[in-house]
């Protein structure tokens, strides 16, 4: 899995990046995980599919109260997919961290809260073979239940969509390659649970 130090890593930079824009009235932090489920990769020799496992993510999103409706939201979130080459029957992972601007609409009844959520950004890929970083979008429903003014129980769906390359080879090590992508759109699928404390 994605090393914690480069999550942590990841969020301070996001912070320090964002931080013109945390001077906003109110801003939260939600950390939150997850499972996520993902596309399935090809053999090497293209004559078959591979599975890939689904796997546990982890993230944090940080927010600034843009409007009473709206917000926008710096997201980062990791995770790592596990896959077993029928080529050499060893277990390989891809590791991936997505790290995305989305902006964010509030539907209010009381205390529950619907959001939807549409998303640009980067996605991180990382397996034996090497890392490359692919364009990517996501577009989210939620739930917020505001158990006070600055305390929320969140639930979130989220989808992503990678603009990936289906001739490279993160999956290779020199001249032997374990998979390849399955075509040039790389979808991952997540729900997650987490707790938003706004400032």
């Amino acid at each position: 899995m994605i090393g914690f130090n480069r999550l942590i890593n990841s969020m301070i930079c996001i912070a320090t990046l964002t931080s013109t824009m945390l001077s906003a009235t109110e801003f939260e932090i939600t950390p939150f995980f997850g499972q996520m489920f993902s596309s399935d990769l090809l053999q090497a020799d293209e004559q078959s599919t591979l599975s890939v496992d689904s796997g546990t993510n982890i993230g944090i999103a940080i927010a600034w109260q843009d409007s009473p409706n709206g917000q926008g939201q710096v997201m980062i979130n990791s995770v790592s997919h596990d896959f077993t080459s029928e080529l050499d029957t060893t277990n390989h992972s891809v590791d991936i961290l997505y790290t995305h601007f989305n902006g964010v609409a509030q539907f209010r009844q009381q205390a529950y809260v619907t959001t939807v959520s549409l998303g640009l950004g980067g996605a991180y890929f990382d397996s034996l073979g090497g890392k490359k970083l692919y364009p990517s979008a996501s577009v989210a429903f939620g739930t917020r239940y505001e158990f006070s003014e600055n305390l929320s129980f969140v639930t979130e769906l989220r989808g992503y969509a990678s603009l990936v390359d289906d001739e490279d080879n993160i999956f290779c090590q020199e001249d032997i390659c374990s998979a390849k992508f399955d075509g040039s759109l790389w979808i991952d699928s997540t729900i997650s649970i987490g707790i938003a404390v706004k400032f």
